[in-house]
């Protein structure tokens, strides 16, 4: 144990500030910080998915005017969408939902209010580090509504922002590009954080095999970025001097547009995709790694039993990670790349699938005849695990690189990350706003309007998401605004229709969240302690918890799954709890 971990209770010293922008504003406090991440995260996830429901109107019906949400937010030819801003349209939706939803949402806001509780610690290892990790995330903010606001002349390369489009697009694209370098050393930031953290600042008696599964799930995620994030800030600068110094480092030679030479040297279109796939496929693993942590913990919570294997769980969430880096070229296939890698990437995208199909085992076991809590954020953790399948399973379809090139680029390509980064991320994310509600603010989720959101979320994502392997098997392409010019296309209109149908029905159902997480910040019941009987040290202390977390240093005993203790006796054990207990799940 490091002498850090030895003298308790650890964290950066700092009193609780006297004045308001101290204390909400620029808050030094994790907790503070983790609910200005969450709160950001949600009013993106709004504009994001208008921007998605935009996208949709234009493929259902295609060159109308768009109704008043449209009218209101697209003022783009009275409410029509024209064809360079449909381009906008889909650059921006997958921009803003990974880099400003998804990623701050698990990683940002959960990292930031859990960890130091999930530990026994005061807070973070570098507050003002924290602070600034977060505060860093606003010109970020600030350079993409710029970039939005640009309309028809906004970002049209796509997020993936391949060369050489997106070196000679507009003004739009350097704000994108810059306010992603922000975004990266704000991630990069917290990352540092989060290791040193977890690392140096644990309760005495929380060794590494103690750890919950959601602390697990951060920590990887924290190096996960801490190794890949650089390598994408660098390729984004390098663009940037592409487009502003004249150099070519992805430009090739002989680019010629309207006429003018663009080129002045011998630039890799090929060398971007490297680069930005070597961040954006370890990216996927930083969006589902801490769902998979938070789930795993939920699940147990739920089930009211051990959870099954846990050190086979970290330890194929180690490897996931781990390969996660060695598969980047399976999104490059069709760029013409040798047979020896082909074949080697192709290897390596199969096998990870072994740790994957690990957990989704372990996740079943601990399911298997189980006593399950129907509680709102028990249905999305069970949802989570349907979504993660289907999935898990489409992406090993598309790792066998004959299926790929044929669906490469289709609504196929589609339907999966939406699975795995939508329909699994963000039902996890719901799963932990109902459970760590009380926790945050004090107060419960109403549990009927919880289960109305979850069951309408879960019909229409499945209505919008898996028609579209339908579409992509028939070669319907993505980021076409108008695929109906081929005769061939045109009888899928009336299924678009109806994915569109159901993309509203489920943007509609998020109003039952909104209501249910406003409503109850004002009129919520208010909690015991420990209302759902969980574990972890988090539920130790107040809801929610006061400055420095824990009246004094709390000592941990046991892993935090020490379920089924008796049938006459509590069914839980705290990890703070020195009751001493024999049982074959006592670790």
């Amino acid at each position: 144990m490091s002498d850090a971990t030895a003298r308790g209770l650890g964290g950066a010293a700092h009193d609780r500030p006297s004045v308001w922008w101290s204390r909400y504003l620029f808050s030094r406090d994790h907790k503070t910080i983790g609910l200005q991440f969450l709160m950001s995260s949600l009013i993106w996830m709004v504009i994001g998915g208008a921007l998605a429901l935009a996208i949709r109107w234009q493929l259902a019906w295609p060159w109308t005017e768009m109704p008043v949400f449209g009218r209101w937010m697209f003022a783009a030819d009275g409410g029509q969408i024209t064809p360079q801003f449909y381009n906008t349209l889909f650059t921006m939706h997958a921009t803003i939902m990974i880099f400003f939803v998804v990623i701050p949402l698990l990683v940002g806001a959960f990292g930031n209010y859990l960890i130091p509780l999930m530990i026994g610690a005061r807070d973070m290892a570098f507050p003002t580090m924290n602070m600034l990790s977060y505060w860093l995330m606003w010109p970020g903010f600030a350079c993409m509504v710029v970039a939005l606001a640009a309309g028809d002349q906004g970002p049209e390369a796509g997020w993936t922002a391949y060369p050489p489009l997106s070196v000679v697009y507009g003004n739009a694209q350097d704000w994108w590009l810059v306010g992603l370098v922000f975004v990266g050393v704000s991630s990069m930031l917290g990352s540092l954080n989060y290791i040193t953290t977890i690392m140096q600042l644990r309760a005495p008696g929380m060794t590494w095999f103690r750890l919950p599964m959601t602390v697990w799930g951060l920590l990887i995620t924290a190096v996960l970025q801490a190794f890949a994030l650089p390598v994408l800030t660098a390729a984004l600068l390098m663009q940037l001097l592409d487009r502003w110094a004249g150099t070519s480092f992805f430009v090739p030679a002989g680019l010629v547009i309207e006429g003018q030479d663009i080129a002045t040297g011998a630039g890799q279109p090929l060398l971007w995709q490297h680069l930005f796939w070597f961040y954006s496929h370890p990216a996927v693993y930083i969006m589902i790694l801490p769902a998979m942590g938070i789930v795993s913990d939920l699940l147990s919570c739920g089930c009211r039993r051990p959870l099954f294997g846990y050190r086979v769980m970290v330890l194929s969430m180690i490897a996931i990670a781990g390969m996660g880096f060695i598969v980047w070229g399976h999104h490059m296939f069709v760029s013409g790349m040798s047979y020896l890698l082909t074949v080697s990437f192709m290897a390596s995208t199969m096998l990870i699938a072994l740790p994957s199909g690990v957990k989704t085992f372990n996740w079943l076991a601990t399911l298997w005849s189980a006593r399950i809590r129907w509680t709102s954020w028990m249905l999305f953790t069970v949802g989570f695990i349907s979504m993660f399948v289907i999935g898990g399973l489409s992406g090993i379809v598309m790792a066998a690189p004959p299926a790929d090139i044929l669906i490469h680029d289709t609504y196929f390509i589609v339907a999966h990350f939406h699975y795995v980064l939508f329909g699994s991320s963000i039902l996890a994310a719901f799963a932990a706003i109902h459970f760590w509600f009380p926790k945050m603010f004090g107060r419960l989720m109403n549990e009927t309007l919880g289960k109305i959101h979850f069951v309408l979320t879960y019909l229409f994502l499945n209505g919008t998401f898996f028609p579209m392997h339908f579409l992509g098997a028939r070669g319907f392409p993505r980021r076409y605004a108008d695929p109906y010019v081929v005769e061939s296309f045109r009888d899928l209109l009336p299924l678009n229709q109806f994915i569109t149908w159901c993309a509203l029905g489920m943007g509609a159902a998020q109003l039952i969240f909104a209501v249910n997480f406003l409503g109850s910040l004002l009129w919520g019941r208010r909690p015991e302690r420990n209302p759902w009987g969980a574990n972890t040290l988090d539920w130790e202390t107040d809801n929610p918890p006061p400055h420095g977390n824990f009246a004094s240093c709390p000592t941990v005993y046991r892993w935090p799954y020490q379920y089924e203790i008796s049938p006459d006796g509590p069914d839980h054990l705290p990890q703070a709890n020195p009751e001493l207990v024999q049982s074959r799940a006592q670790q």
